[in-house]
């Protein structure tokens, strides 16, 4: 991965996150929640 991808998915995940904060979307909320589920899961199985 060059740079210039990988500034630009920063950008786009920050602006994602920023847009989902300002329109109080919940997105952010909801995939946090998955994640520590993920989380959760995998650890389970370690």
């Amino acid at each position: 991965m060059t740079n210039t991808i990988a500034l630009g998915l920063g950008l786009l995940i920050a602006a994602l996150i920023a847009l989902d904060l300002y329109l109080d979307a919940g997105a952010l909320m909801f995939l946090s929640r998955r994640f520590l589920d993920l989380l959760e899961w995998l650890a389970f199985w370690r």
